[in-house]
């Protein structure tokens, strides 16, 4: 399941490449298990078809999805997914950064550790897609098993 905050400060379009990344990335998507199609997931979103196929195409510039002509979108092998550098890098630096923030705050190196190391355990706990946002401002798409394919998002 992957929610929209409508409050949220991050685009419409970001929030759906991230849960559809996050998704893929906890293996509720499989391999090769097929998206809804760009106007079943606008008109279960309630978004403009527009943003859905600018997040599609994020998605595919960065190797998570592809597409078959005539067929549809599907979740891509995790081996061909595409390592940015130059976002590793950013990242990084970041991560760098808020290390040395928490360091300035007169936290223990080991506690620092500690922390990062959960993160990178359970790098989703936390985030937007937790359960309990509001249904005012929240728009949800469940994911379910299929008898005879891969879990896919439905629309």
């Amino acid at each position: 399941m992957f929610q929209i905050n409508l409050r949220s400060p991050q685009s419409i379009y970001e929030q759906i490449v991230g849960n559809i990344k996050e998704l893929i990335v906890r293996g509720v998507l499989e391999e090769d298990s097929e998206l809804p199609s760009i106007r079943e997931l606008s008109r279960s979103l309630t978004v403009n078809p527009n943003t859905v196929q600018k997040a599609f195409k994020e998605l595919e510039r960065e190797g998570f999805i592809y597409k078959v002509k005539g067929r549809g979108t599907f979740v891509s092998p995790r081996h061909e997914t595409k390592i940015d550098p130059a976002a590793v890098k950013k990242i990084s630096a970041d991560i760098r950064n808020s290390v040395q923030e928490l360091c300035y705050l007169g936290l223990p190196q080991e506690e620092i550790r500690t922390l990062v190391a959960g993160i990178a355990d359970d790098p989703f706990a936390g985030t937007e897609t937790a359960e309990g946002a509001s249904e005012a401002t929240d728009k949800t798409v469940k994911t379910a098993d299929d008898a005879n394919a891969a879990p896919r998002i439905q629309a």
